[in-house]
């Protein structure tokens, strides 16, 4: 499971699916958005990123479940148009 934090989901995820970046992401073919969070400032963000990366699967597995049961990919019918 890939936690990140982003100031543009809908580019993030088309960057994920497009693999543009030879990381974690595109290693573990990490590109189905199961969940996600929106915060007013980065700080928060960030905060809860690392909460996040810091919790154990079964947690994470719980956090997503409790919105997402079926682990549908949240970004299916997006349109991803970038410069």
């Amino acid at each position: 499971m890939y936690t990140g934090v982003t100031s543009n989901l809908t580019k993030r995820m088309y960057q994920h699916k497009s693999k543009t970046f030879k990381g974690f992401a595109a290693k573990y073919n990490c590109e189905k958005l199961v969940y996600f969070e929106a915060f007013d400032s980065i700080n928060s963000a960030i905060e809860r990123e690392k909460q996040i990366k810091n919790y154990k699967r079964y947690k994470k597995i719980y956090l997503i479940e409790k919105e997402n049961p079926n682990w549908i990919d949240m970004s299916d019918g997006w349109l991803f148009y970038f410069d």
